[in-house]
């Protein structure tokens, strides 16, 4: 099948998109794989472009096209379908751009100086997430060697990006206690991966 660009004009793609959207709002599966098959590649060019990460923009994807089969009877039949692909496609991109963010800001105040991580200057925070990203086995590894309540601190601060007050709350521990297992926990994690990585 051609991806939606080939050869339809633009008439022709709204009405084709139109009518695999309804089928699949009535549960046809194999409108979806029609439609994957038409938007894929410029909904990966737009989460790519975004995202400049050929794993995340093919996720990003994947999440959207589960999106546009869930919600597939709310689209606005007169309006081209590809739209709301692209919109959708766009947003969750941003949104992983936020979250890159933010855990890269969590991780560059949370890390204690003393620990010899981060310490680059010329670094950023975010380079340091991109090389765990590339060593993800090793650090779940690493990360399944901590005692139970390190791992989930950290997972809390680093993976669902909570402050320390939050999971202060979340946990209902003293503040003191989860910075101190967060640093326990770092500590481990910076031997065991100094002996893998």
């Amino acid at each position: 099948m051609s991806q939606a660009g080939d050869t339809d004009s633009p008439e022709d793609r709204a009405g084709i998109n139109a009518a695999l959207i309804k089928r699949m709002a009535r549960g046809d599966r194999d409108a979806l794989a029609e439609l994957y098959d038409r938007l894929s590649r410029p909904l990966y060019s737009t989460a790519r472009h975004v995202l400049n990460d050929d794993a995340e923009a093919q996720d990003v994807v994947h999440d959207v096209f589960i999106a546009l089969w869930e919600n597939a009877s709310n689209f606005d039949s007169s309006a081209e379908p590809p739209s709301p692909g692209v919109t959708l496609t766009r947003n969750r991109s941003i949104d992983r751009l936020r979250t890159r963010a933010n855990r890269a800001r969590l991780l560059g105040g949370s890390i204690p100086d003393d620990l010899g991580l981060g310490s680059d200057r010329n670094s950023s925070p975010g380079n340091h997430i991109a090389e765990l990203g590339e060593r993800a086995e090793t650090v779940r590894s690493a990360m399944a060697t901590l005692p139970a309540d390190q791992k989930r601190a950290i997972e809390l601060a680093f993976f669902s990006g909570l402050t320390q007050k939050e999971i202060s709350e979340k946990l209902e521990e003293p503040i003191g206690t989860i910075k101190a297992r967060i640093r326990r926990g770092l500590i481990k994690l910076r031997d065991s991966l100094a002996n893998r990585i």
